[in-house]
């Protein structure tokens, strides 16, 4: 049975990285949300950091919409689910709009904007440039039939007269709206460090900048028409009911370890933990000293490195965890993750205790040691996955890198055909029930993660 779904929403599109779609997406959401109307955040592609701030201007939980880890039915189901209370939904793209990882744009904002059939507002950093933007637009326009580029946002505009001339040249040219012109200005802005913006909950100091650029947004762009816009978005067709799984009746506690050093999860990952019968436990690995009682840990991403002198301090619980670790509980560990259950992390010279599960360092480097999409393979050492030859679709990005491996004492759970893992041949290292891995998994890729965490969980 084919269902008709209509739901206003726009694709966040730029002809290049760093025109602003970070920026403007985060000031349109929170400007809707003081406006009273429910904005539901997507992001375009694997990112955390991103997500975060949109999830705490809007207090809806921003979903990550990713070509490559999905394929197209299970994208639009995705989307769909998580609109579902919302009168409006933003995606922010990533790159530019048709950068994809092969010549044919795979994976790129644009075919994003393709499978959900959203109209696309352009962000374009003026800066340097005046009636050549009508060029540039028009290029983006012909270049592919099937994107509706429907208004331009000009970005770093430098004054009045700059402005007048910008959308002059489109509305001469180019026969779409201008619905927005954001002024150059230096306060416009969030920190950032190597992996991208810091993360919102981070440190409330930038809340400030937070609430700066959604007050300049909110002066700068024309809402109404930018809705209008959205709710001109073509019907979806979706060939079955979306709705999420029922819960089962088995009872098991996983804990996660969520706070300001570890918060990268994806929602979808959370859910389908829960979905299959898992009781959530949270924990501070900052601030408490004792380990509830569960039945498996799930210990995320993040910037250990920004914490490193607060996890060492807290002994108790590093202690505890491996204790936990030698008894057979079940861990689960992605990146960040790897590098506390490593037994030394070295940040800026600096030697700090972390859990030492694995007989190992991790050393902060300058530049990345791993980033992108990543294809693994399942082998037969993998404690979570029982399905040997099960090809993993996933992403890292890490500054870290192991420099003590002793290959012939651990154990790798993936085979690297994609990505650069561990040694660029192996990721997951194993100990009992412990996998430690730089890739990140998302449960709509791969079910398979959650069932096997689950059932190992039980059987503790």
């Amino acid at each position: 049975m084919t269902n008709k779904y209509s739901m206003p929403r726009i694709v966040i599109g730029a002809p290049h990285g760093r025109s602003g779609k970070t920026t403007v997406t985060l000031g349109l959401l929170g400007a809707y949300t003081k406006n009273g109307i429910k904005a539901q955040p997507f992001k375009k592609g694997p990112d955390y950091i991103d997500p975060s701030w949109h999830t705490e201007v809007t207090g809806n939980l921003c979903r990550n919409l990713d070509c490559y880890m999905m394929d197209d039915k299970t994208l639009k189901d995705s989307f769909i689910r998580g609109t579902q209370k919302s009168t409006l939904s933003i995606i922010e793209g990533a790159m530019g709009l048709h950068d994809g990882f092969d010549l044919e744009g795979t994976g790129s904002t644009a075919q994003v904007a393709k499978i959900i059939k959203a109209p696309v507002i352009f962000v374009v950093d003026t800066r340097r440039m005046t009636r050549s933007i009508a060029p540039l637009v028009m290029g983006f326009q012909q270049f592919d039939k099937d994107i509706e580029i429907a208004g331009i946002i000009l970005n770093q505009v430098a004054r009045v007269r700059h402005e007048k001339m910008l959308r002059g040249s489109i509305e001469k040219y180019c026969g779409i709206p201008v619905i927005g012109a954001i002024p150059k200005d230096s306060n416009i802005s969030i920190p950032d460090r190597h992996l991208g913006l810091i993360p919102a909950h981070e440190d409330e100091k930038y809340q400030k900048s937070v609430e700066y650029i959604i007050q300049t947004v909110q002066d700068n762009v024309d809402l109404d028409l930018l809705m209008e816009i959205a709710k001109s978005a073509k019907t979806l067709e979706v060939s079955t009911p979306v709705q999420d799984k029922n819960t089962s009746d088995r009872s098991v506690k996983i804990g996660i370890i969520k706070d300001r050093a570890f918060s990268f999860y994806y929602p979808e990952n959370l859910e389908a933990l829960e979905s299959l019968g898992a009781k959530l436990v949270y924990i501070d690995s900052l601030n408490d000293t004792n380990l509830p009682d569960i039945d498996g840990l799930y210990i995320g991403g993040g910037f250990p490195e920004v914490f490193a002198k607060e996890l060492e301090n807290n002994l108790s619980l590093r202690k505890q965890i491996k204790q936990k670790a030698e008894e057979g509980l079940p861990i689960y560990a992605e990146s960040g993750g790897l590098m506390y259950l490593g037994q030394k992390l070295i940040v800026d010279g600096k030697h700090y205790e972390m859990v030492g599960v694995f007989p190992f360092t991790v050393k902060m480097e300058d530049k990345s040691q791993g980033h992108g999409y990543t294809r693994l393979t399942v082998n037969k050492s993998n404690p979570f996955f029982k399905e040997p030859g099960l090809v993993i679709k996933g992403h890292e990005f890490h500054n870290s890198r192991i420099i003590d491996l002793d290959a012939t004492r651990l154990s790798f759970g993936f085979d690297v055909a994609r990505g650069s893992g561990i040694n660029g041949l192996g990721d997951g290292v194993t100990y009992k029930n412990v996998l430690a891995t730089y890739n990140y998994v998302h449960s709509l890729s791969t079910p398979q993660w959650a069932q096997g965490f689950v059932e190992l969980a039980l059987k503790k």
